[in-house]
């Protein structure tokens, strides 16, 4: 079955969102780097590595089904920031904004009755929602513990244990 023309422009304009996310999530570990705050910055190099793997599961998933692949211009982000928390609330904002793009294409895609489509997509619908709570949860803990140096201290030391750890897909 080919791909719907509309649910193979969404998912490519996806791929589009997910580099644009790890463009993004570069220059909140670039600013956490500069303030030494360098559990931050791991926090979000690993996040960039799981932007680039959803980028690529999605870019297989289009070739898999005869879709030529466009890769779209990456926007420079037009983010700047003036205190610790600044770079949370834009993560948190920004995995919302994705979120609503997985929905549009999870809606298209079942406008057709293209169950195939959804099946990927319900991993991406699910992996949205662990993407928010992780925000959220840096965004609350930021809040309740960055003010205070040792609060910040400890968050930083957490956030420098997250690795990497490359998406399984059920397939």
């Amino acid at each position: 079955m080919a791909l719907d023309k509309n649910v193979a422009e969404l998912m490519n304009k996806q791929i589009n969102e997910e580099l644009y996310s790890a463009y993004l999530y570069l220059t909140f570990a670039d600013y956490y780097e500069d303030r030494g705050l360098k559990g931050f910055a791991n926090w979000y190099m690993v996040q960039v590595q799981e932007e680039v793997s959803h980028a690529k599961i999605l870019r297989r998933y289009l070739l898999d089904n005869d879709v030529q692949v466009k890769m779209l211009a990456i926007a420079e982000p037009d983010k700047v920031f003036t205190d610790d928390l600044a770079p949370l609330l834009a993560g948190q904002e920004h995995e919302r904004y994705i979120t609503e793009c997985i929905n549009r294409c999870y809606a298209a895609a079942a406008d057709v009755r293209d169950f195939r489509t959804m099946q990927l997509l319900d991993w991406f619908v699910k992996e949205q929602g662990e993407e928010e709570t992780n925000a959220s949860d840096m965004v609350k803990n930021m809040q309740l513990f960055g003010s205070d140096p040792k609060g910040l201290y400890d968050l930083d030391r957490e956030y420098q244990a997250r690795v990497f750890v490359a998406p399984t897909m059920p397939m």
